[in-house]
Parts: C-alpha cells; sequence; structure tokens
C-alpha cells in the first residue's frame, strides 16, 4: 500500500497535490513544513513516499528533509519539486526524483509510481 507524505507550505499547492494524488486511490497524509513531516514520519510507519516543496520556513528545508528522510528512512521514496531551484544531482540525496513547478498531474502521478 502506498502512502504519500505531502510536504508543502502553501496551503492550496499542498491541497492540490493531495487531492491529484488522492484522486488515483493513494492515501495521503499532509505537512506544512519539514518539522511536521518529520514529527509525522516518527509516528506512522506506513508512509512510502515523501513528496517535498524544496524552499519551506522552519528549521529546514525540503533538501534537508530530504537527506534526514533518507538517513533516518532509507526505504522511503523521496520526491521533490521546485519552480524556482534546479538542484545538482550531488545536492540531492542518491534515488531521489525532482519535479518543477507548477505541478503536472500525469508527471506527478508518473513519479508516484515510479517511487512506489
Amino acid at each position: 500500500m502506498t502512502v504519500v507524505l505531502v510536504v508543502e507550505d502553501e496551503p492550496l499547492i499542498r491541497m492540490d497535490l493531495a487531492s491529484m494524488i488522492e484522486d488515483a486511490g493513494i492515501d495521503v497524509i499532509e505537512a506544512c513544513n519539514a518539522d511536521d513531516a518529520i514529527a509525522i514520519l516518527e509516528v506512522r510507519k506506513d508512509i512510502t513516499i515523501v513528496f517535498t516543496d524544496i524552499e519551506m520556513p522552519g528549521s529546514m528545508d525540503g533538501l534537508k528533509l530530504a537527506f534526514a528522510v533518507r538517513d533516518r528512512w532509507p526505504p522511503v521514496s523521496i520526491i521533490i519539486a521546485s519552480g524556482r531551484l534546479r538542484p545538482e544531482p550531488h545536492e540531492m540525496p542518491p534515488h531521489v526524483q525532482f519535479l518543477r513547478k507548477p505541478h503536472d498531474e500525469v508527471v506527478v502521478m508518473e513519479a508516484i509510481r515510479k517511487a512506489a
């Protein structure tokens, strides 16, 4: 069973992305920043994919979150998205997918299928 944790500080973008994924029959949990995401990951053992924005307020951005997830929860797949930044492969953990914003439903769902 696939469970996606969507980490996005912009409420409308987060809700749209969550709805898009839920409409495909996939369970979604939402977090507004990396700190909330870590707290959720610590108690929810069923999360299989973290889909995170890069630029967020809080103690860490999406790239730091991706490294934390890779370190603490290695089996969890990671998808990183941004409309402004384009990290180089060496700036991301191994085996991470990067998507450009705005979110295209076909591209998002293909990334989730690949990550599942």
